[in-house]
């Protein structure tokens, strides 16, 4: 299948508590646009598509969206490290708090919990991999909204390199796009 490398694909290393930090970025954790909607469509995705060409691209892309699960989790543990029940249900936590104590929970910023129906399959590999260009999107914008809302370079480098992650994968997604519509022009 694949190693697992125990160390992020890019280093976290969050020195200042910053909990509205991580309210905001806890919607890349579960929300509609997040790594863990992305990672469940890709690999859900694969066994649709008409060859290993399309499989293994959902599936390289997908178990990387996990890794960007655990950059997510790491930053929010590192942004509510030390932080004080109070400080907490100051930020908007208080809910989460109450609920699973310090644990993370996979929801959007709201604190509306993860949802199986952001999952997008429609059984037509071209529309689902359409679908995935504008997840790409849509996470990008995120990050790009995540990134205007601090000037914490701690947060910023792991942000700018999910960012630029949402980028490459967009484009891996559009040209097997234009593969296979190619296929079906010849056919």
């Amino acid at each position: 299948m694949w190693k697992y490398e125990k160390k992020l694909q890019y280093p976290v290393n969050i020195r200042k508590k910053d909990l509205k930090m991580a309210k905001y970025i806890l919607t890349q954790y579960g929300g509609p646009a997040g790594e863990l909607a992305a990672a469940f469509q890709y690999l859900d995705q694969r066994y649709n598509m008409p060859d290993e060409r399309g499989r293994a691209l959902l599936t390289d892309i997908g178990t990387e969206e996990l890794a960007h699960v655990e950059m997510i989790s790491a930053m929010l543990y590192q942004l509510m490290k030390g932080a004080s029940v109070e400080e907490l249900k100051a930020a908007g936590l208080g809910e989460n708090y109450a609920t699973f104590g310090r644990s993370l929970f996979p929801s959007d910023s709201f604190g509306n919990p993860f949802n199986m129906a952001y999952i997008k399959v429609s059984g037509d590999y071209i529309a689902d991999i359409e679908s995935n260009m504008g997840a790409e999107q849509r996470a990008r914008a995120t990050y790009e909204h995540l990134m205007d809302l601090t000037n914490d370079p701690d947060v910023l480098g792991p942000l700018s390199f999910l960012r630029e992650r949402e980028i490459i994968h967009y484009q891996r997604f559009k040209e097997l796009r234009d593969y296979y519509l190619k296929q079906k022009e010849k056919n």
